[in-house]
């Protein structure tokens, strides 16, 4: 494991005996398992879940972000998946809530690992249904750009980057694929 990957958990929470980070049986990697009820604490990467709403295929409804990381930059729809959600319905919330949109998932466009955080982005094209969409609570502004509108230097992520260029490529080639990409730092 890499440091980013280690526990600092000391204590199982759900007998409160000590744990001890070890290979269990039937298992290849280094693991938090406790002493006491050999309950073995897996630590898995978050799955970022969003859309890229468009209209009419041409315009992406994009969302300033009000909250950090990168306030005051844009992004699409995105946010962590949560318990018993499908990622499609997660994606759906996660649109609902930053830019009050409406719509229709179509198909999974892009799959974007960060390794280095422990993040997997999927990304769903998704036609907006209706043009009434307003900022929710973690957006600062939402609107439609069209290609030429998008100030590259302000976008957020690279995993959003990732997507936008992967969809206009697309778009470019008057064909739908679904994009794997990773970010790797440079250190």
């Amino acid at each position: 494991m890499n440091d980013s990957t280690r526990l600092t958990m000391r204590y199982c929470c759900y007998c409160g005996g000590p744990v001890v980070e070890r290979i269990p049986a039937g298992d290849s990697l280094p693991r938090m398992v406790c002493d006491a009820c050999d309950i073995v604490h897996y630590r898995n990467p978050r799955v970022i879940v969003g859309t890229l709403p468009l209209w009419k295929d041409q315009r992406v409804l994009m969302c300033k972000r009000a909250i950090e990381p990168r306030l005051g930059f844009w992004t699409i729809p995105c946010g962590f998946l949560e318990n018993g959600e499908t990622t499609e319905e997660g994606a759906i919330r996660e649109t609902q809530e930053e830019a009050h949109a409406n719509v229709r998932i179509t198909n999974l466009h892009s799959v974007y690992s960060i390794p280095h955080i422990n993040q997997v982005y999927l990304v769903y094209r998704a036609e907006l249904l209706d043009l009434n969409f307003s900022a929710g609570e973690e957006s600062l502004e939402v609107r439609l750009y069209e290609r030429d509108e998008i100030n590259w230097s302000e976008i957020a992520f690279s995993s959003v980057r990732f997507a936008l260029e992967s969809y206009y490529a697309d778009l470019d080639a008057r064909t739908i694929r679904t994009h794997n990409g990773k970010f790797i730092p440079e250190y």
